[in-house]
């Protein structure tokens, strides 16, 4: 089974380093800092000019991470290889391909750590490449966390800055930065950096919604993904507000996209009624979903019957005429705020 990334994160911290990790999952938070600690402390700062190499793979194919991988350290007890955007190598979905990096894991080079960062995807668990790697190799699935999960883990990453935090403010950081654990620690940094430079004497015991307020604002960037949320959970508060953000900034959030990105969904939403009594990676692979986002569907699947979806479908092709100029002048905002009432009522 993949290892949980703390884990990993510990034996790095203790000099422990393996010579493959491939790091992969929806939320990059964890696979940024497993990668980023082993950049930063595998090799002394002298030794990484000829012992450090980062790859992109856009710009590879798996024979090119290989090659690299079996060469030796020069004047240093290791060499580190990084392959950034691992699943966007040109060839990663070959037979060929697959079955090289398979070999490498099998009989990976002691003297190198090579580290895959396969972002916002995942390595189906029963094919030949994933249980190798598991078997021989370190490898780290990073998975979003429930809404719900969300206030326990701020208070853990405060904690281990020797901090707390009032139960309000962590419900302010929710709300106005999100669930996104990469946006929601580079945020708690900033507030606690720029704590410390207003008042270096200054510690407090815990951090309250007013440092909160201070030290960040309202930072949240909202985008259809955190509207299909709203909407799922029929909260028309949140749903109006992400519209009202939309509409301020109608350049950076087209109607047509975000139409069109609804549609999908309650499309999706159809294909749960229909297929009721499937487990989850069944309905996983009809959906073309990861099996980790089910639950989600399933539960706003609860809150839409098949009558008030097609309704919603109607509604939804009627807003998308309105979008492109046919029989309306209505301006963006004021098509979304009209759908979200047919759509919540």
């Amino acid at each position: 089974m993949p290892k949980k990334p703390d884990e990993i994160l510990k034996d790095l911290s203790a000099g422990k380093f393996s010579p493959f990790y491939f790091l992969m999952g929806e939320e990059s938070f964890y696979i940024d800092k497993i990668s980023d600690y082993i950049e930063e402390n595998a090799l002394e700062k002298s030794e990484r000019s000829f012992n450090q190499t980062v790859l992109y793979g856009k710009d590879i194919q798996m024979k090119d991470v290989i090659s690299q991988a079996k060469q030796f350290p020069v004047m240093a007890m290791r060499q580190v290889v990084i392959v950034k955007e691992a699943q966007e190598i040109s060839d990663f979905g070959r037979e060929a391909a697959k079955t090289q990096l398979q070999s490498y894991a099998e009989k990976a080079v002691p003297t190198t750590v090579l580290v895959f960062l396969y972002k916002h995807k995942k390595l189906a668990m029963n094919t030949k490449l994933a249980k190798a790697i598991d078997k021989h190799a370190i490898l780290v699935e990073s998975k979003p966390l429930y809404e719900n999960q969300v206030p326990a883990w701020i208070g853990h990453y405060l904690q281990q800055k020797k901090y707390r935090i009032t139960p309000d403010a962590t419900a302010w950081l929710i709300e106005n930065v999100g669930i996104e654990l990469s946006r929601l620690s580079n945020e708690i940094d900033k507030l606690l950096l720029n704590f410390g430079k207003a008042d270096a004497s200054a510690q407090p015991s815990q951090i309250t919604t007013e440092l909160v307020k201070k030290y960040i604002g309202t930072t949240k960037e909202y985008n259809v993904f955190d509207l299909q949320r709203a909407i799922a959970k029929k909260n028309g508060l949140k749903t109006h507000k992400i519209i009202n953000a939309f509409a301020a900034n109608p350049k950076d959030n087209p109607v047509i996209p975000i139409i069109s990105s609804l549609f999908g969904y309650f499309c999706k939403l159809i294909l749960i009624h229909k297929n009721q009594g499937k487990s989850n990676n069944e309905l996983a692979g009809i959906l073309k979903v990861s099996p980790f986002f089910v639950k989600d569907y399933s539960a706003a699947a609860r809150n839409y019957n098949i009558p008030k979806i097609l309704f919603i479908l109607h509604a939804l092709r009627i807003a998308d005429a309105q979008s492109k100029g046919i029989n309306s002048t209505a301006k963006n905002g004021e098509i979304l705020r009209e759908l979200a009432v047919r759509i919540l009522g």
